[in-house]
């Protein structure tokens, strides 16, 4: 089984001074840091995904800003392909699955934001493209919610996502777990 590494929009508008701060982002990108150094030094596949907002009004992830930057906890080694999205889903409209495929990956390894919407639908994608995925909890972030007026905490809607991919989309554990194994 060959693995890949997919670190999913840990762009600098998710981290503390950003427009979209999310809770947990320093130790989510630690974890995928981890991760990333762990793949680097087996020479395994990485690949970054940043969102780019191209739509009307967007306040974060802006084209042409320091925020839609690729934190520096994750930049991209020379060679590493970064696969640039407008949607949840690192596959639609992108050259992802190609890469991926060119590069003989059947295995994907997770990380990154926000938990509830581009890991979600691109874990659920990666699934139904017929690829074996983890994610790695502890190395994605998100915020809260809110719905039909009662607020939803970060912890609750990360807890909420990782059971729902749990069966039958990814095995969902922490990145020593995951590291642990990589073979």
């Amino acid at each position: 089984m060959t693995q890949a590494l997919l670190l999913v929009d840990i762009q600098n508008d998710y981290f503390e001074a950003g427009a979209m701060a999310l809770e947990g982002m320093d130790a989510a990108a630690a974890n995928a840091r981890a991760a990333l150094d762990a793949f680097r030094a087996k020479g395994l596949p990485v690949i970054h995904v940043q969102h780019l907002s191209v739509r009307p009004g967007a306040t974060f992830f802006v084209p042409g800003t320091r925020g839609v930057e690729i934190n520096d906890a994750v930049r991209p080694a020379s060679g590493e392909p970064v696969v640039q999205k407008n949607f949840p889903n690192a596959f639609r409209g992108t050259p992802l699955e190609a890469i991926v495929r060119e590069k003989g990956v059947d295995s994907l390894l997770i990380a990154g934001a926000m938990s509830h919407m581009c890991i979600d639908a691109t874990t659920r994608a990666a699934f139904d493209l017929g690829f074996a995925c983890t994610v790695l909890d502890d190395a994605c972030a998100t915020r809260a919610l809110a719905f039909k007026g009662q607020p939803v905490p970060a912890a609750a809607v990360h807890a909420s996502f990782m059971a729902a991919l749990a069966v039958p989309y990814a095995k969902v554990v922490p990145t020593a777990e995951a590291l642990a194994t990589l073979e």
